[in-house]
């Protein structure tokens, strides 16, 4: 696999980015269970969040884990990660597949639900994991993230999500980014960050368009 993540700050140390390539993971994953379109996508964006907050962790020992229940056809996503980003998951029915959106792309929302929660579990490797809690907003899991981070972290964050699946059902691109204000920031970074998300092209796009994490990293 050629899948990884680069990590970024911005000089003044205001601004931290994790951008990531998962193509070849959620291939994998699609191919190890069977995925129809829409619950590939679900789950890939479920596998591509959980790796880049795996870039996140400090110890060997810790690791996280990603619960996403929002009442929809797919039922329950699950996928956990560990210091390495190293990940596994799955989804309840991975043979959701529903008709897609106006703007022709696949229904993850909808397959997802929003009646119910996204959990975010954090194994210290101490007695007992911290445990995070977010109503989700659109089930699409990106906007429901961003939602967790503000809400259970109090850490403005943007996450951005993508899977792209072929007319053969193959992945063409998947991939993510996570871009995070640290202590210190002032609505001067945030102006800018809101600019470059307005900006860029969907993550799915800039993959396959040939760019690397880093230049997604430097794009944002």
């Amino acid at each position: 696999m050629d899948d990884y993540i680069a990590r970024a700050v911005t000089l003044d140390g205001y601004v931290r980015i994790f951008a990531a390539k998962t193509t070849d993971l959620v291939n994998e994953a699609v191919k190890i269970h069977h995925c129809a379109p829409t619950a590939a996508a679900a789950l890939g964006r479920a596998l591509t969040a959980a790796a880049l907050m795996g870039a996140t962790l400090k110890d060997e020992e810790s690791s996280i884990t990603l619960q996403i229940d929002g009442g929809g056809p797919i039922g329950k996503i699950c996928a956990i990660t560990d210091k390495n980003c190293y990940v596994r998951g799955y989804c309840d029915d991975p043979t959701v597949d529903l008709p897609l959106k106006k703007d022709g792309k696949l229904d993850v929302g909808k397959a997802v639900g929003t009646n119910g929660y996204l959990n975010v579990i954090r194994d210290y490797g101490l007695k007992k994991p911290y445990i995070g809690r977010a109503e989700l907003v659109s089930g699409e899991i990106g906007e429901d993230l961003t939602r967790y981070y503000a809400i259970s972290e109090q850490v403005p964050s943007a996450v951005g999500l993508g899977v792209l699946v072929d007319t053969d059902y193959t992945i063409k691109a998947a991939g993510g980014f996570i871009v995070q204000l640290m202590p210190g920031a002032t609505e001067n970074h945030i102006a800018d960050i809101e600019k470059a998300l307005s900006e860029i092209p969907s993550v799915t796009k800039m993959i396959e368009m040939g760019m690397k994490p880093e230049d997604i990293a430097e794009k944002l």
